[in-house]
């Protein structure tokens, strides 16, 4: 265990606070079990160190481990938590539990037998906490980390403290708020680069390698989380691979199940599972005519990549611009709001605005005569009336 303490006071000692992420001022952090699900590289592991490093003594009451530690494959969770509770601990932060079989009952276990202890742990997006054996969903508070919002990329590449704005805001008064914004930036000037390579706060280490570690992400999810996870059959990630290379291509990818499932080798029912996996894995979102109500079984009506920046890694000549506008639309609207697809325009949301998205040249046709409808339009800094700047969508988180 003295291993495990040295290891979690450098992490902490190396851990950033110029910049963190809004999830901070959302998650109750006085819970005694929280849970922080995400993909990969999206922040989760960073968000809790400096949350430790900001409010939580470095000492004996607090620790930090990763539970893909070569220490766990001699011990428990169980007998961690014995020693560390013994010793005076009360703050115990679990990182990448899915890497830990069995992790869902002993930490049942620990709850109801701890009741002193704090725990916080990160997990895949892909976990089931709310289906695991333990039934941890009457204990634990989760919450869901997507990658960087436009606001948040800002705030991280410019040092900035731009706020966040909420969509009641934008449709109300959208021009005022671009005012606003464009007094202090032009945001238009990043908005290309954040939708190429921004959306994971990796973007500023090693800048010629970031499409690289965009595709370790894709490959690692595919590869090891969804047949570990999910027991999608390792014979079919090449296929999956190719799948994603076409939506990344395409103009909003609408599905034909049939052609798709004979062309990967699955029957349908698989096929229409797969598809839910990579939304579960955040590889990609599925748009459908109701959100309520989905199962493993329902064929979206759209599909799309999860965001942006998964389009330009996997076709980085080819990516077609009309998806890569609705793709950050939808990325970016769908952390506190509920998207679907709809006939005639391109998203309803909250099953009651209609959205529209393109290019500055788009058309109202679509929108005309339709109550609470709007045109979210590309390459504009400011909007007038129901016309409104893509980019401005990026504030919401």
């Amino acid at each position: 265990m003295k291993e495990l303490q040295e290891k979690y006071i450098r992490k902490i000692d190396a851990t950033p606070m110029d910049f963190t992420r809004s999830l901070m001022e959302t998650i109750r952090w006085e819970a005694r079990l929280i849970g922080i699900k995400g993909a990969r590289g999206v922040g989760k592991t960073t968000l809790i160190l400096q949350y430790i490093k900001k409010n939580i003594p470095i000492d004996q009451s607090s620790l930090y481990v990763s539970l893909d530690n070569i220490w766990f494959a001699d011990n428990t969770i169980s007998s961690l938590v014995d020693q560390f509770v013994k010793q005076g601990g009360k703050f115990l932060f679990l990182d990448e539990v899915h890497k830990y079989p069995n992790w869902s009952q002993e930490l049942k276990n620990i709850y109801d037998d701890y009741p002193e202890l704090k725990i916080v742990f990160t997990a895949s997006s892909l976990l089931e906490i709310l289906n695991a054996r333990a039934d941890l969903s009457r204990r634990a508070i989760v919450y869901t980390m997507q990658g960087l919002s436009y606001r948040e990329y800002l705030n991280l590449k410019l040092g900035l403290q731009l706020p966040v704005y909420s969509l009641k805001d934008i449709l109300e008064r959208h021009t005022d708020i671009g005012r606003e914004i464009n007094s202090q930036i032009r945001p238009l000037q990043n908005f290309s680069a954040y939708l190429q390579q921004g959306y994971f706060p990796f973007f500023q280490e090693v800048p010629e390698l970031y499409f690289q570690r965009v595709e370790e992400i894709i490959n690692l999810i595919l590869e090891i989380e969804l047949p570990l996870l999910r027991k999608v059959d390792v014979a079919y990630v090449s296929k999956l691979k190719q799948l994603l290379q076409i939506i990344s291509e395409s103009v909003p990818f609408v599905p034909n199940v049939t052609k798709l499932s004979e062309r990967i080798g699955v029957n349908r029912n698989t096929f229409v599972s797969y598809l839910y996996f990579l939304e579960e894995a955040h590889i990609t979102r599925n748009l459908y005519k109701d959100a309520k109500g989905i199962t493993q079984l329902q064929k979206p009506n759209k599909i799309f990549l999860e965001n942006t920046n998964l389009q330009y890694a996997l076709s980085p000549n080819h990516a077609n611009i009309g998806n890569v506008r609705e793709t950050f639309f939808l990325n970016q609207l769908s952390v506190k709001h509920i998207l679907e697809y709809i006939d005639g325009t391109d998203f309803l949301v909250d099953h009651l605005y209609q959205f529209e998205v393109g290019g500055k040249s788009k058309s109202k046709r679509q929108i005309r005569n339709q109550d609470n409808s709007y045109l979210v339009v590309d390459d504009v800094e400011y909007g007038m009336g129901n016309t409104i700047p893509l980019w401005l969508f990026g504030f919401l988180y």
